[in-house]
């Protein structure tokens, strides 16, 4: 199965995917804000790859993001109602993440009984704090201290975005 948008394809992965995953999840750029370290090595990019995409856990609906034949990104339900996504730095600020989002939760909508589709933010991610709430996602409740990265405690800001009435 495949999503399309017009210039996206939004797909299922394979393990020709692992070298393109693994730019992305090394790059100190794409993981600022994300829940764990650059990996810093093949290996990590290897188990986190075999979990993301090829987990037996029924509340988890990962797919990749490709641009022009190229892998740019992954985007999905990581644990039901839990939304994310992370895209290469080359792909930002061209709205390719409103795209795919906009895909994704239409889809995630129609294909499960979710009230609501929830994101964990830090705050310091303005670009997807911006993009969340343009998609109608509105915040719900903030904490401090929410995960230690390193040593830097990350923060939180909780949204949600209500199934669509219409």
């Amino acid at each position: 199965m495949q999503i399309r948008t017009a210039r996206l394809i939004l797909r299922r992965a394979v393990p020709a995917d692992l070298e393109a995953f693994h730019a992305i999840m090394s790059s100190p750029d794409a993981m600022r804000y994300w829940a764990t370290l650059p990996h810093e090595s093949m290996a990590v990019t290897e188990q986190w790859f075999a979990e993301q995409f090829f987990s037996s856990d029924l509340g988890r609906d990962e797919w990749v993001i490709e641009r022009d034949g190229r892998v740019i990104g992954n985007i999905g339900i990581w644990k039901s109602p839990e939304f994310g996504f992370i895209l290469h730095p080359d792909a930002w600020g061209q709205g390719i993440g409103t795209e795919a989002a906009t895909a994704f939760l239409a889809y995630a909508f129609q294909t499960y009984p979710l009230d609501a589709i929830k994101a964990d933010v830090d705050p310091r991610n303005a670009a997807s704090l911006n993009l969340l709430q343009k998609l109608g996602f509105e915040v719900t409740g903030t904490a401090e201290n929410t995960f230690l990265l390193g040593d830097e405690w990350c923060h939180s800001i909780y949204l949600e975005l209500p199934r669509p009435t219409a």
